[in-house]
């Protein structure tokens, strides 16, 4: 008697994808920011070549903006490791630091601003005041974006909604404040080259 063999194709069951999708918009939103900076910053160059351009000096108040940030991305990243280690109260705290550090950071922006139009660098004019305006005022729009998040995280940390098993928020908050921190400072070397 002959044996049936009965062969049948079996379909693995698809596997979930590896990411958080909206760590993964997060992520598309990045490159395109990073996109933007990348253009922008090779039309300054192109520009530059071109002539009719004025050498500036950026604002002391540069310099100190630059060391807020990297002290801010500090507090952030204590703040990722206490949610990590259920420390709450260490959370809020860094957490808060690091908005307010944003927000001296945007300060500072601001009166550094100041020093360009006190030494005639503005807006409208020279095409070297344009885009020194436009790179620092695009960077200044994201970080009020991050603030927000950071107030967003802030409350849910209030709320006892962030902790080792709920880290999403509190991680792309991280990678968010991380990545304009590490913008800034590529925008300022960028700058420092190219005055």
């Amino acid at each position: 008697m002959e044996e049936i063999v009965d062969l049948r194709i079996v379909e693995e069951p698809k596997k979930p994808m590896a990411m958080h999708p909206k760590k993964f918009g997060m992520w598309l939103f990045l490159a395109s920011v990073m996109m933007l900076f990348m253009s922008l910053t090779s039309a300054y160059i192109v520009r530059q070549a071109e002539g009719n351009w004025v050498f500036f000096e950026l604002p002391s108040l540069f310099y100190l903006t630059s060391i807020i940030i990297i002290g801010s991305s500090v507090s952030m990243q204590w703040a990722f490791f206490a949610a990590k280690k259920d420390n709450q109260e260490m959370t809020k705290t860094m957490v808060l630091i690091t908005t307010i550090l944003g927000l001296l950071f945007l300060i500072g922006q601001f009166f550094g601003w100041k020093q360009l139009v006190a030494g005639s660098i503005y807006l409208v004019g020279n095409p070297s005041g344009s885009f020194l305006y436009i790179l620092t005022g695009l960077h200044a729009l994201h970080i009020i974006s991050a603030i927000v998040f950071l107030l967003i995280v802030l409350i849910s940390a209030f709320k006892g909604r962030i902790h080792s098993k709920n880290m999403a928020q509190v991680e792309m908050c991280t990678t968010y404040w991380h990545f304009l921190g590490g913008l800034w400072l590529y925008l300022f070397i960028f700058l420092l080259l190219y005055r």
